[in-house]
């Protein structure tokens, strides 16, 4: 806790100077004090009136040195109950020494009382001494519990907001990693197709060429977003769509049904794009066995739902998950929602939440 500086601290002093007299009469309202003072002389009154002076000053730092002392020794988060109790009995012991004292030197210097109503104001001394030393130290403890919390609070908000830059770091850490795979996964997957284009047609593997150059400028653009808006993504779809044109022809149809109302809203970006290689690459694809990939907005939940008719390859290649877990977890670090997947006998689903 800071040092009282002394401009408060004189205040204080006059608090507890009042306090003093306040107390001394609701103890005793009976005691006629202007009929006392008016019996006094000047200088008895200033004596009188620098004693109490001295006498609160004397209460606030014995007060303040024992809940300083206190705690060091007994700090309030370790045993609060036991604390309260120890620091009441210190401060009254203490205070009351320090009074007993005082009171031995006036009576070696003004003698023994000589009757009843210098005994009772003697008592009086003490126990005005006593409950205002009392109540210093409940007001000093009372704003050091106030400082201490406050520096709590500051502390675990100061905490609270490392802790979140800590965790948007790694997040955009995790990100930035789930983003770099996913152009060399794009590129394995069409060089592919471009490898197996060059041995049956070499003209048409120039011109899937020619748009699969244009198509991964539109991603690495893109890729350097942690969103796109639904805009943007249908259009890079409809994109892509022409090189699976040029590889399978009418065997894979891709329809899209997006409301204009939807189209500012945002999704990861090759979210769609990589949807659309899953379908394709788990699904036989014939003339007489079209592949329909359908992508559609469902208005009451705002999820873009993308939807193939289900038609297993005989022999499926082994497969890592890589696309749908690649969008679940960046789904994951920039929102609460997540992806919902469904399969039936003969559809599979995959709902996109769109975001704000």
């Amino acid at each position: 806790m800071k040092p009282i500086k002394w401009p408060v601290k004189l205040i204080s002093i006059l608090v507890v100077f009042v306090l003093v007299y306040l107390f001394s009469y609701l103890i005793n309202p009976f005691v006629d004090f202007m009929k006392t003072y008016r019996q006094m002389s000047v200088y008895e009154i200033l004596e009188e009136v620098v004693f109490v002076f001295l006498q609160s000053w004397a209460i606030i730092e014995t007060s303040v040195f024992i809940a300083k002392f206190l705690d060091k020794k007994l700090p309030w988060n370790n045993a609060p109950m036991q604390r309260v109790l120890v620091q009441l009995v210190l401060v009254i012991f203490v205070v009351t020494l320090m009074l007993y004292l005082q009171h031995l030197y006036y009576q070696a210097e003004y003698d023994e009382p000589e009757n009843t109503e210098q005994a009772i104001s003697i008592w009086q001394f003490f126990l005005v001494g006593v409950i205002v030393s009392i109540f210093v130290s409940t007001f000093h403890t009372g704003y050091a519990l106030l400082e201490y919390w406050k520096k709590s609070m500051s502390e675990t908000a100061a905490l609270k907001i490392k802790t979140l830059e800590l965790k948007e770091v790694a997040m955009q850490s995790e990100l930035q990693s789930l983003k770099l795979q996913l152009d060399p996964h794009f590129m394995f997957n069409n060089f592919s197709t471009l490898s197996a284009l060059i041995n049956e047609d070499q003209e048409l593997a120039s011109l899937f060429l020619d748009n699969l150059s244009q198509v991964n400028r539109y991603m690495m653009i893109n890729l350097k977003k942690n969103l796109v808006t639904l805009q943007e993504e249908i259009n890079f779809v409809k994109s892509y769509s022409y090189l699976i044109h040029i590889r399978h022809g009418e065997n894979v149809k891709i329809e899209m049904d997006i409301p204009d109302e939807f189209i500012n809203r945002y999704i990861p970006p090759i979210s769609l794009q990589l949807l659309v290689e899953n379908a394709i690459k788990h699904n036989r694809a014939t003339g007489a066995m079209p592949l329909l990939i359908c992508i559609n907005i469902d208005k009451e939940t705002d999820f873009l739902w993308v939807r193939n008719n289900l038609q297993r390859i005989a022999n499926p290649l082994p497969t890592t998950g890589f696309g749908l877990n690649n969008i679940i977890n960046r789904y994951e670090i920039l929102s609460d929602k997540i992806p919902v997947i469904k399969e039936t006998s003969n559809s599979f689903e995959v709902g996109l939440p769109l975001l704000n």
